[in-house]
């Protein structure tokens, strides 16, 4: 296993920091917005109540409740309450789900550019990732002939995430159907659709869950989501999932011998995300609409880089196949994009994290959970030294 590339990234970022360098830390895919106050009042009066206990193994009554009047409202499944997990964050749902199933030999398909936790949970657990390169051009998304030719007799899983970490890949409703026939002819594959970024979604785009596009699909898919990224509440560690009661049980198990339940105290404010106004939720996704525009715009006037607009979530996966092979201005040649990733950071001052790290390259992801004016300044850097080669 390896650590995350993101927080590898990050550590570098602040090491240089420390003596002394001014650096642009667009590694770490966290919000930087606070989170909104009515979630802070709800879980402070929850402390003060004396909501400071253990829940259960599952999540507290109110907390899977709300996931349960959450599905309904935003993607019009029933689920009942018995279907759902609270997990520490949705890396845990990810986890658990992976552990509760996948034998050794079993095999897991990932899409890339995926998130790296999938591989590095895959394997932990005894699994085999099989990777599935998907093209730019294709807007890193997964096609159905694509999908058929990976599947074989051992595979478990699909992991699916869409919006996607780092690409920002969506799917229509169409382009979900056109997967669950696919999956709907190999019984054995089980869907795990991580939504976690439904809430970012731009261009006027509909999020369309791949739950209300394949219910014929039901019995082997489970939805994972979670109040990180929407509600700007990364630290706050509350994650969830909605699937198939055999499979949440299983779940269960496994996170009862890891960590219990959530903290109570986070479920409560977290009931408030789910349950209370959306209005700074549309607010966060303006920003990062805009925030988009600005680095499509920057890239466009840099000739060696490239960048489809994203659909989603609040990252730019930057194509530096033209960079490969250039030398610094002290002579070292960028051999692949953990060189440029390199690069960038200690000649920019732009921390970045390499494709390497996504199964795809060569391009470079940056976060564009940072101001206007953060990114701004952090585009002028990266021309600068993209000029200097």
């Amino acid at each position: 296993m390896k650590p995350s590339a993101s927080m590898a990234v990050s550590g570098k970022a602040k090491k240089l920091r420390a003596e002394g360098r001014d650096i642009i830390d667009l590694g770490v895919g966290e919000p930087d917005f606070a989170t909104p106050r009515h979630i802070i009042d709800t879980a402070y009066g929850a402390a003060v109540d004396g909501q400071t206990k253990y829940t259960p193994t599952a999540g507290s009554v109110a907390m899977r409740n709300a996931v349960v009047t959450k599905m309904a409202r935003d993607h019009g499944i029933e689920f009942d309450p018995s279907e759902v997990i609270i997990s520490n964050g949705a890396k845990q749902s990810l986890f658990d789900a992976l552990m509760a199933t996948v034998d050794p030999g079993d095999e897991v398909l990932l899409c890339a550019p995926y998130f790296g936790s999938y591989k590095d949970i895959t394997e932990l657990v005894g699994g085999i990732a099989r990777i599935i390169p998907c093209a730019a051009a294709d807007q890193f998304r997964l096609t159905p002939d694509l999908l058929e030719a990976a599947i074989t007799e051992k595979t478990r899983w699909l992991l699916l995430n869409h919006p996607s970490n780092p690409a920002g890949a969506t799917y229509t409703r169409e382009q979900l159907q056109a997967l669950g026939r696919v999956l709907a002819e190999h019984p054995q594959v089980m869907v795990l659709a991580d939504e976690i970024y439904e809430r970012i979604v731009f261009d006027g785009r509909p999020f369309v869950s791949f739950g209300t596009a394949c219910p014929e699909l039901r019995n082997r898919t489970l939805l994972v989501n979670g109040v990180s990224k929407a509600y700007a509440m990364t630290g706050w560690r509350v994650g969830y999932a909605a699937g198939p009661e055999a499979l949440v049980k299983a779940m269960e198990a496994v996170q009862s011998q890891a960590t219990s339940g959530p903290s109570a105290i986070s479920q409560a404010g977290a009931v408030e995300a789910l349950t209370g106004t959306q209005e700074p939720v549309e607010d966060f996704r303006v920003a990062f609409e805009r925030r988009r525009d600005l680095i499509v715009e920057a890239v466009s006037s840099i000739d060696c880089l490239t960048l489809g607009p994203p659909g989603g979530a609040f990252y730019s996966y930057i194509g530096c196949e033209d960079l490969i092979g250039r030398s610094t201005p002290s002579g070292i040649v960028l051999i692949d994009d953990s060189a440029v990733a390199t690069y960038l950071l200690e000649v920019g001052g732009v921390a970045v994290v390499p494709g390497a790290a996504y199964g795809l390259s060569p391009y470079f992801r940056i976060s564009t959970a940072s101001s206007d004016e953060v990114l701004e300044q952090a585009m002028v850097r990266i021309k600068r030294a993209v000029l200097d080669l």
